[in-house]
């Protein structure tokens, strides 16, 4: 009886073609200028991995500095600190790979955003468990937040286009009114609107989920309106 062999096939590395970045928020020339002086002035000893977990761990311990404001107001203070690490890890991590020459396209893509993935859950959670926001708008946040990353993502693969801003909103952009919006929840936790006493967290809470929501519904439509074109059927 004869035994047949078959040619051993060697698995194909996947190809993967790194998508256009669109950048074009209000801070993004200023920033892109900071981050490559930082880069450049890294020690050789701090790699990507480094800043990505010190981006991860930092917007985490800003969840938690909202979870103790409800004990005490001044972990506001804190959480600003913390978000200005985030900024520092979440956003040199990928410059430092270009600036050195050392990308891993498909590993920086997939860590980076599943850690930001998880990071939200954290600092919107500790924002449900602060007392200065109504968890139901804390986890509007989160979900509207999570269906604009869905929409960022699918746009990535299908078109090859990374949006990292819109309206020339960013990631910075919603750091610094966060920020700014603990200075003034410090002061002024409530306001009054219309007659009625909110908190002053809730409308922006309220405002960010009316803001992402716009985003999405039209980034959808163009994006839709794009792939129509380019498959449509003759």
């Amino acid at each position: 009886m004869s035994t047949q062999t078959y040619p051993r096939v060697s698995p194909k590395e996947p190809t993967f073609a790194p998508a256009t970045r669109l950048q074009q928020s209000f801070s993004a020339a200023a920033e892109k200028r900071t981050l490559i002086w930082l880069a450049e002035r890294t020690p050789l000893w701090i790699n990507s991995d480094h800043l990505t977990l010190l981006g991860f761990v930092s917007q985490c311990l800003a969840g938690v500095c909202y979870a103790l404001v409800r004990w005490n107001r001044y972990a506001l203070l804190a959480a600003i600190v913390f978000l200005a690490l985030n900024w520092l890890g979440d956003s040199l991590d990928g410059t430092l790979a270009r600036v050195r020459n050392c990308q891993r396209p498909r590993y920086g893509f997939y860590v980076d955003h599943i850690v930001d993935t998880f990071a939200a859950l954290f600092l919107i959670g500790g924002l449900a468990l602060s007392g200065y926001v109504n968890p139901a708008i804390a986890f509007g946040m989160l979900i509207a937040f999570l269906m604009l990353s869905i929409e960022a993502y699918l746009s990535t693969y299908t078109l090859g286009q990374f949006q990292l801003s819109y309206w020339k909103f960013g990631p910075t952009e919603i750091r610094l009114l966060l920020a700014l919006g603990n200075l003034a929840v410090l002061r002024w936790p409530t306001a009054k609107i219309l007659g009625w006493q909110v908190r002053l967290f809730d409308v922006g809470g309220a405002v960010a989920i009316v803001g992402m929501g716009l985003m999405l519904i039209v980034s959808a439509i163009q994006h839709t309106a794009t792939l129509y074109r380019e498959e449509k059927l003759s």
